[in-house]
């Protein structure tokens, strides 16, 4: 589904990302786990076109990604869940669901998006009129969520859904993502929290500094030694 293949990316005269390569298979999870500033987030953005990519290759589903727009890439069936939820501060969460469907064009199937992710989130539907910016913030990352399934996506990159989240928020957020891949839609989780990105994926890489360093299975990856030693506190 998704294929990464030798990807560079420099920030001027830093080589931030070296070589890296990844696959998705279509229905999988697969994680991104990783220290702050090993180019976990760089790699998201390089994929979805918001970092130029210096060399290398990254395919969806066949398509060239570095020939094609970013804001087209929705359109192909790709929604990004950014870190820090971003999410428009001075419209209602209506309003932001809405502004998640603008490649659609059919009322009814914006309303049944809209309907899809009031089930997923209810709390969403309780602040439907409230403006997004006085949410909370396990509320905001539900929003970013619920805003990136308006595009009918069949693959979601989600980058950092637990930073700052409470823990009981955070295992609410993993359940839905859980959800979601019940659903049919391919995950590619960028997450800090290792041990969780961990449980829940099928598939997982290690990047460090700018490299992967191992790659495989998420549930060998948990009871390796020295991942248990870096990332989850052993």
């Amino acid at each position: 589904m998704l294929k990464v293949e030798n990807l560079n990316v420099s920030y001027g005269a830093v080589h931030a990302l070296h070589n890296i390569s990844l696959t998705v298979n279509d229905g999988e999870i697969v994680s991104l786990i990783g220290a702050n500033g090993a180019g976990k987030t760089t790699t998201l953005h390089a994929i979805t076109g918001l970092r130029e990519a210096s060399t290398g290759v990254i395919e969806y589903n066949g398509k060239d990604l570095r020939k094609t727009r970013a804001n087209d890439i929705i359109s192909l069936g790709m929604a990004h869940v950014p870190e820090g939820r971003h999410v428009f501060t001075r419209m209602t969460v209506q309003e932001n669901l809405e502004m998640g469907a603008f490649i659609l064009t059919d009322k009814l199937i914006i309303r049944k998006n809209i309907d899809m992710v009031y089930k997923y989130f209810p709390r969403l539907k309780e602040r439907r009129k409230q403006m997004a910016g006085t949410l909370s913030g396990g509320e905001q990352q539900m929003l970013a969520t619920g805003r990136a399934l308006m595009s009918n996506p069949k693959m979601v990159l989600m980058d950092e859904p637990s930073m700052g989240l409470s823990p009981l928020l955070v295992r609410e957020i993993f359940k839905i993502i859980r959800t979601l891949h019940e659903a049919g839609i391919t995950v590619l989780l960028v997450e800090q929290n290792a041990k969780m990105a961990l449980a829940i994926a099928d598939r997982a890489y290690v990047l460090e500094t700018g490299s992967i360093i191992k790659s495989g299975k998420a549930s060998d990856l948990l009871n390796d030694e020295s991942v248990k030693k870096a990332y989850l506190g052993a």
